[in-house]
């Protein structure tokens, strides 16, 4: 008897799932001392990546960030390559909009405190969550701005990026559910999510005031694929609403976003066209653009790029500032463009 089930046995061990990790985060309660379970957390996401990085064993890695505000005081870098589309990387609120009892003041707040370092061309720059993995989902947190001043002097800014992904090989990094609120006087965000490789996903995440919510960079080969863009709404960047770029592959996915109120619409560095439907595009100064920035008289139309079953062009976003709605900082309930379902709520 023992013989028949011994295989069965070794079989059965063998499709036992890997064993996840999770480590909890109270910025007011942890201790970077602690085991990081729920009961005795962990203080700062720096530590939670130190952790994370360290370990090699299969399986998925969750960290839940309680409410509060998390300064980061360093680039907080992800390395650790051991994961798979089925077992990710998470980091992510411990409540999330939608969930019952959510509230605005739920989302845990990553601010940043990084110094600045001088860059070649002579810009400064900071990074606060440094993604250099594949696999990662970045879930219902809200980043502020830099307390760095932006600007220089008439040549030179410095700049900070709440999410940074450099490795041009790299796949799937989902962004969901995130809120990204700057201010382009006092708390600049230069773009809120910069990333090469493959896979860049933007899924119901809300920026608003930023200079460029988003850049899909560059990957290896020369062009990235799997990129997309759904159901997010942008609102008052200073500079444009997306930009694509020379490497963005014509598969890019772009469909039920608010773009308004922003100085360019569609910074774009391509030709190729981009299929765009169920979208609003409207009251930006420049509907698209080209490059950094298009020479006078050289504006190119949506209509040169953009393929834009039912988008409309036209109306007015009311954005809700009442800090005790959950809808906060959200196109207004009932008002233009509230149908669309773009922003926090899935």
């Amino acid at each position: 008897m023992i013989k028949v089930l011994l295989p069965a046995i070794l079989l059965a061990a063998t499709l036992q799932p890997a064993s996840a990790e999770q480590l909890y985060i109270n910025s007011k309660s942890g201790n970077d001392a602690n085991p990081g379970t729920r009961s005795e957390p962990l203080k700062t996401i720096a530590e939670a990546a130190r952790r994370v990085n360290a370990n090699k064993a299969p399986g998925p890695s969750t960290v839940f960030l309680s409410a509060g505000v998390y300064p980061l005081t360093e680039t907080v870098r992800f390395s650790n390559d051991k994961y798979t589309a089925q077992n990710r990387l998470m980091l992510r609120a411990e409540v999330l909009p939608g969930d019952t009892g959510w509230t605005p003041q739920r989302m845990p707040i990553i601010v940043s405190v990084i110094p600045t370092v001088l860059e070649p061309l002579g810009d400064e720059m900071s990074r606060g969550l440094d993604i250099e993995t594949s696999h990662v989902t970045i879930e219902g947190l809200r980043f502020g701005g830099s307390q760095s001043y932006y600007y220089i002097d008439g040549k030179h800014n410095r700049c900070y990026y709440p999410i940074w992904r450099e490795g041009k090989t790299l796949d799937d990094l989902l962004v969901t559910q995130c809120l990204f609120a700057g201010d382009m006087d006092v708390l600049p965000i230069r773009v809120a999510v910069i990333a090469n490789g493959h896979g860049l996903v933007l899924d119901h995440c809300v920026f608003y005031h930023c200079q460029n919510p988003v850049v899909f960079w560059e990957a290896e080969g020369g062009t990235s694929h799997r990129d997309a863009m759904r159901y997010c709404l942008v609102y008052g960047c200073y500079y444009t609403g997306v930009w694509t770029t020379k490497s963005t592959g014509e598969d890019f996915e772009f469909h039920h976003n608010i773009i308004a109120g922003c100085r360019t619409g569609w910074m774009r560095e391509n030709s190729h066209p981009f299929a765009v439907h169920d979208c609003i595009l409207t009251d930006n100064s420049n509907p698209v653009g080209i490059g950094n920035d298009a020479a006078p008289g050289t504006t190119p139309s949506a209509a040169d790029f953009l393929q834009m079953p039912n988008v409309q062009t036209a109306g007015t976003i009311t954005i809700e500032k009442d800090q005790g709605r959950n809808n906060y900082l959200q196109v207004k309930e009932g008002s233009f463009g509230s149908e669309l379902r773009a922003g926090l709520f899935r």
